[in-house]
């Protein structure tokens, strides 16, 4: 984990509620996919924890929802603004178990994370499938990305209104494989009982410092508490007490 000022090159809106933000700074300490940084925003005390979407030689890509003042207030920075962010924090996905077919699913903002994940993976030759779950045809972002970087795309919508009617569920392959998910809880909850084989879950949990230092993120797992932000945010399906 390190300090870094970065500078904002782009700030756009993919929705009406999803904003894309490029900036430029040193990324050296990030590891992989699955990892987030620590966003400092003027006029707030808590920093804002948001996944890598893209990591360039010198850039950093962060895909973020404005849920409240704090992001609505970061959708409003403009280029050539600077921020303060801590980079590098988390345990991001094991990239060493994807096998060959392996399979993303991801729901809402628990898209972007996979978008990194899924350019690794198909740099090293993986036939990566993508399932991509929005409530509506509006609130899609990012499926064209998937597309061009080779991966296998399936969208659902909760309302039909684009792709597969229903949740990513809905959509799941007769074989399945190795899996990685990022969404919100009841997503991931019912992916886990849906998928009969080994994955690995990016979790979200509130968090103060994004760290581990405030223990403010822990949760139970088969091997005891774990912190979210220093321990996962990734944790391996038989980590998961949710079948319990």
């Amino acid at each position: 984990m390190k300090e870094v000022s970065f500078r904002i090159l782009s700030n756009r809106p993919l929705t009406g509620e999803v904003f894309e933000m490029k900036l430029s700074g040193d990324v050296s300490d990030f590891r992989g996919p699955g990892q987030f940084a620590e966003v400092a925003l003027p006029g707030f005390f808590l920093r804002r924890p948001i996944s890598a979407a893209d990591l360039g030689e010198n850039s950093l890509t962060l895909i973020y929802k404005t849920v409240g003042k704090g992001t609505g207030s970061m959708s409003r920075l403009t280029p050539g603004a600077e921020l303060s962010i801590l980079t590098g924090l988390g345990n991001g996905y094991d990239l060493s178990r994807a096998g060959e077919t392996p399979l993303l699913i991801g729901g809402g903002v628990g898209v972007p994370p996979l978008y990194l994940l899924a350019k690794r993976l198909r740099e090293e030759g993986k036939a990566v499938r993508a399932i991509l779950g929005f409530n509506t045809k509006s609130e899609i972002f990012y499926e064209e990305e998937f597309r061009a970087l080779g991966a296998g795309v399936t969208v659902t919508t909760v309302d039909g209104s684009a792709g597969t009617k229903g949740f990513v569920t809905d959509a799941l392959p007769e074989k399945p494989g190795y899996f990685y998910a990022c969404g919100p809880l009841p997503m991931l909850r019912a992916v886990y009982r849906a998928v009969p084989g080994a994955g690995e879950f990016s979790l979200e949990e509130r968090m103060g410092c994004g760290f581990g230092a405030c223990m403010g993120c822990t949760i139970e797992t088969a091997s005891g508490p774990k912190r979210v932000c220093r321990d996962g945010p990734v944790f391996r399906k038989e980590e998961l007490l949710w079948g319990k």
